[in-house]
């Protein structure tokens, strides 16, 4: 089973229910756990564990060879992305726009666009006490998150088998690489917290899994402070909340260590009791 851990924001505690989740479930089940916020993992901060596998992931970018180019100005006529130019006598590619379609490669009439490997960030294979944990991160200055995203993923699916539950740290957000990340999942976790803010950036997140067309759930975080706009909501619109996890100053010093808290905190591990209980509906 894919469960995605998502939210409309950052700083929900999506990686916080990740790590938890993760750990708890393992207690009774193979599990893994992939952190797919690229652009700033962090769920290895509260993970004891012992590196496994390393290996570098590319993207493939057209490079020019002028030698048999026409200058026919076809490779910038098919480019949605605006990646290939052609100015004067020179056929230019900007790698950082480029989504590696290989349109201008395969479309170009003398073959000038040949595709080549380029790093855009490494992938890493951990293995904890009680499970597995993957973690992708882009290198500095690489901007498009979801070609290592959907690497990451294809990792997953090739090295563990379905009686593995699938955990994923998503990105912030409802752009790109949040779809990425969710669009496979068998359940997509929504984390908030009840403050206008967090509500607001809930319903596009909410919006966005009916638009992908997605089985998910709430679980409202820092639990007791703002409001109870979260809860009315989600009771109109019939969308189960699956657990609270009360606002605690014990939690916040738990996580500014860099530890667990369901073993030391019984109602965090109540609260996770009751998202395994739903997941289980779900089997």
């Amino acid at each position: 089973m894919k469960i995605a851990i998502a939210s409309g924001k950052g700083g929900t505690g999506k990686t916080t229910l990740s790590t938890n989740l993760a750990s708890f479930l393992a207690e009774s089940n193979n599990v893994v756990l992939t952190d797919l916020d690229v652009e700033e993992p962090n769920s290895g901060l509260f993970l004891k564990s012992e590196l496994l596998h390393q290996e570098d992931k590319h993207k493939m970018i057209p490079v020019w060879d002028s030698t048999a180019c026409t200058l026919c100005g076809n490779c910038q006529q098919v480019c949605n992305y605006h990646a290939v130019l052609r100015i004067l006598d020179d056929i230019m590619v900007f790698p950082e726009l480029c989504h590696s379609c290989y349109a201008c490669s395969e479309l170009c009439p003398t073959n000038s666009l040949p595709m080549q490997a380029k790093k855009m960030g490494e992938l890493r294979h951990f293995k904890t006490p009680k499970f597995d944990f993957i973690e992708s991160r882009l290198i500095i200055g690489e901007e498009q998150a979801v070609p290592l995203i959907k690497q990451t993923l294809d990792y997953i699916d090739t090295n563990f088998t379905d009686d593995y539950i699938k955990i994923f740290d998503s990105p912030p957000g409802t752009s790109c690489p949040v779809i990425e990340a969710t669009k496979d999942a068998d359940l997509v976790i929504l984390i908030t917290e009840p403050t206008p803010f967090g509500f607001n950036d809930l319903k596009l997140a909410i919006d966005t899994m009916y638009e992908l067309k997605k089985s998910f759930a709430v679980v409202i975080n820092r639990y007791g402070i703002g409001n109870k706009d979260v809860d009315n909501y989600c009771d109109k619109k019939n969308i189960p909340i699956i657990a609270r996890i009360p606002n605690d100053r014990k939690i916040a010093e738990l996580y500014s260590n860099g530890e667990l808290l369901y073993d030391k905190i019984v109602e965090v591990k109540q609260q996770l009791e009751s998202v395994s209980n739903y997941i289980n509906t779900l089997k």
